[in-house]
């Protein structure tokens, strides 16, 4: 007489546990980290010069690629729409957004309040090892600029400024910027003209420069400096072009 076979057991994988594309199904994901994570993807791609302004972005495609379902999309979107990031239009669907000059002017002068707030508290507070660390992410500027890889290069250009914020300790101060940053990001794709790299590497060294002397005003003006060249490169008042006074010689 032969044994009885023991109850089957059905061993189940963890719910939180990824396929093997290395992505959570929508069931075994709350529905707020899933919209989290469609939101920080797109918001990195356009820091990173990945999304171009105006680029449509498809429900359908982006609920495939993350396996969730169209309703968790919309929810992305919202977000990002709320934080000027995409527009949504009806009956066509959501877009990168594509600022206007009046509105990039607006995002660098909130940048200017917020971030010589950063300076004048960092300086007064800054150690001698914020400053070596400071010099090390210029290390990393200056390799990048000597590279070819521009979405590396803008992306560690922009993070001298979230650095400078986290130094100061405050994480609300940290996400308003970064925000800002990202906004900065889409103007630059849209206006930015042929400066080089190398001269906002040139006065993000001449920054921690100051703030090694403990030199509050100069950090202060040099951080406006830097923001108004920025800003200018960025050809947000383009001459009007007479095509009779051109075509005339």
């Amino acid at each position: 007489m032969s044994r009885p076979r023991p109850p089957l057991k059905i061993v189940l994988p963890p719910v939180d546990a990824p396929d093997a594309f290395g992505v959570q199904n929508e069931a075994a994901v709350p529905a707020a980290s899933a919209t989290q994570r469609i939101v920080d993807a797109i918001t990195n791609a356009i820091a990173d010069r990945r999304l171009m302004p105006g680029t449509k972005l498809s429900e359908q495609k982006i609920g495939d690629i993350f396996k969730v379902s169209r309703t968790v999309v919309r929810q992305a979107f919202n977000q990002l729409s709320r934080d000027r990031l995409v527009v949504l239009e009806p009956a066509r669907g959501a877009f990168v957004a594509t600022p206007t000059a009046e509105e990039a002017r607006d995002v660098f002068a909130v940048r200017e309040i917020l971030e010589t707030a950063v300076t004048k508290q960092l300086c007064a507070t800054i150690t001698d090892e914020q400053v070596r660390q400071l010099r090390e992410h210029l290390e990393l500027e200056r390799a990048a600029v000597t590279g070819t890889e521009v979405s590396g290069r803008t992306r560690l250009l922009a993070d001298f400024h979230i650095v400078l914020a986290q130094m100061v300790g405050n994480g609300v101060l940290v996400q308003m910027l970064g925000e800002l940053l990202t906004r900065s990001s889409l103007v630059a794709l849209m206006r930015q003209s042929t400066q080089s790299a190398e001269e906002s590497l040139d006065e993000h060294v001449a920054i921690v420069d100051a703030f090694e002397r403990r030199d509050v005003k100069a950090a202060v003006r040099l951080v406006g400096k830097h923001l108004a060249n920025v800003q200018h490169n960025l050809n947000l008042d383009p001459q009007r072009v007479d095509l009779a006074e051109i075509l005339k010689r």
